[in-house]
Order: structure tokens, then sequence, then C-alpha cells
């Protein structure tokens, strides 16, 4: 069994190792300069957040966050943005479709708030390519079982675009997080294909019962199983034991640019699950690092 590269240096061999072109993530963050600004400016006070400091280790001008993940080996990116309040989802969803246009390697994609206008400004973005829509409940402060978004919801899961949904608890609660909320969302779209973020962070037991329940529902690692959240929302002991039943469901998300710790970490994190039970091994890895997100994202 390989196991993680050391540091950031070491990623691009390590992949190679493992015979896959390059990793696919699904889960990134890239914003208008100005939200993303903003984005910074909380994380720099995540203390008064979080109750523990979150030093963004990539902030850095859009060009260089974008040379970084070439040079990790980055072949496919979901450049992920989100609203919180009305009347940013349609711009942020206009400005993300053309981002993913524009960059190499980026995938158009959309986001959604219960709005006036909410369905025709996604319907315009899944027409125009967008290949993943970012839901953020915690951040939105929204109930992701709002009326105005039933037919939105069906409209995504009718596309098999994947929405990737913040609807965990973790790192903080909001208003409608909770998988027991969003597990309503998914009885009334059965077909909807969703990536809970953060494995549902910190309900994973709950996360991977949707995983069994729901047959396009997948998790992602973002953030999942490194030290720094460990120390929040630490992994049951038998993790990577109940991720061999589930293994072509599990994708690789990392948060980048927005992480407390190098890209490596994340990667690390993976190959110790990989590591820890003879059914995963690094098939699982080829999967969830390239396979399936490649598969989601349609590239």
């Amino acid at each position: 069994m390989t196991a993680g590269p050391a540091d950031d240096a070491a990623v691009a061999g390590w992949v190679r190792e493992l015979g896959i072109p390059g990793l696919v993530d699904v889960h990134t963050h890239f914003l208008p300069e100005r939200v993303m600004a903003k984005v910074w400016d909380y994380f720099a006070h995540a203390g008064e957040h979080y109750g523990t400091d979150w030093p963004v280790h990539y902030a850095l001008p859009e060009p260089e966050r974008l040379s970084v993940l070439r040079g990790l080996g980055v072949i496919g990116f979901a450049p992920l943005v989100y609203p919180h309040k009305p009347g940013m989802g349609a711009w942020l969803t206009e400005w993300a479709t053309e981002f993913g246009h524009r960059v190499d390697g980026a995938v158009p994609t959309a986001t959604l708030f219960p709005e006036p206008g909410v369905h025709d400004y996604v319907a315009a973005a899944l027409d125009a390519g967008a290949r993943a829509v970012k839901v953020h409940v915690q951040v939105g402060g929204f109930d992701p079982r709002d009326r105005q978004l039933d037919s939105t919801w069906g409209l995504v899961a009718d596309a098999g675009v994947p929405a990737v949904v913040h609807c965990g608890h973790g790192p903080i609660p909001g208003s409608f997080t909770g998988l027991d909320v969003f597990g309503e969302v998914l009885a009334r779209h059965p077909r909807l294909t969703a990536v809970l973020a953060h494995a549902g962070m910190p309900e994973f037991d709950t996360a991977l019962e949707l995983v069994a329940r729901f047959e396009r529902v997948h998790l992602d690692t973002t953030m999942v199983g490194t030290p720094f959240t460990e120390q929040m929302c630490a992994l049951p002991a038998d993790w990577a034991a109940r991720l061999v039943d589930v293994g072509d469901r599990v994708v690789l998300g990392t948060d980048f640019p927005n992480i407390p710790y190098d890209y490596a970490t994340q990667l690390r994190a993976i190959a110790g699950w990989a590591a820890a039970d003879d059914g995963l091994g690094e098939d699982f890895l080829r999967r969830v690092l390239h396979h399936t997100p490649a598969r989601l994202l349609g590239l």
C-alpha cells in the first residue's frame, strides 16, 4: 500500500505512482475577488466563530492558486460559489459558469438560494454547461425544503448534475443544518445526485445511512480525517471498514484554497483509510481521487 505524499511537492509523483492521470477535486472554492477577500477575513477571525485559529494556507492571488492546483496534478476541479443572502445566487452563478468555461481544468458550476427566479437562473446555467451545483445550507441559513426550491431540485435531479451540499452541523450548526433535514429533500427527489460535503460532518453515521438508502448519494472527503478536523469532529473508529461497501461513492474534495494546512494533508488522510482496511487498498484511492469524481463532473 502506497503511503500518502509527505508534502505538496510530493503529490504529483505520488499520483503518477497510483497510475491515474491526475486528481479530480469536486470541492474547491473560487469566487470573485471581493467576495473571496470577505471569506478570508471571516477565517482570519475564526477564533470568534469556531473557537480555533484557521489560517488560510493558500491565500494567494488567483493565478497563483491555479498554478498551485496544476502543480499538484489536479486535472479537473469544481470551483464552487455560494450566496449568503437573496440576490446573490444569479450573479454568482453567472460568474462561476464563465470561470468554468474560461479556466483550464475547471468545470462550470452554479449555486442556488430560495428566492424568486432561482429555477430560471439554475436552468440557464445547466443549459450553459454547468456540471455541479453548490448548496451551502449553513452559510445561506435557508431551509433546503423550502417550496421555492422544489422545482429547482427536480431540475438538478433530472439533469444528473451533482449537487454538492453542505448540510451537516460541522464545523458549526446553522438554522437548517442536519442530515435529517436534507434527508427530507432526498425523499422528495430520490434521483438527485447529491454529494454530502465533508461526508456530512459530524453526522458520519447518518451520512452513510443516506448513501445506503439513496443510490445517487455520495460523500466527499473535504477536511475529513485531517488532524485539524479530528480535534473537532473525529471519525468513527471503524470508518475505513465502513467505506468498503460504498467505496465507489466517495469522491475527493478538499476546500482548497480555504484550508488551514497543505493539500497533501487531505491526501494522507485518504491514504490512511485505504491502508487501514484490506477491502479498500489502492483501487479505492484511484476511484476516490479520479475515477468517481471524473464521472460525476462529466470529464
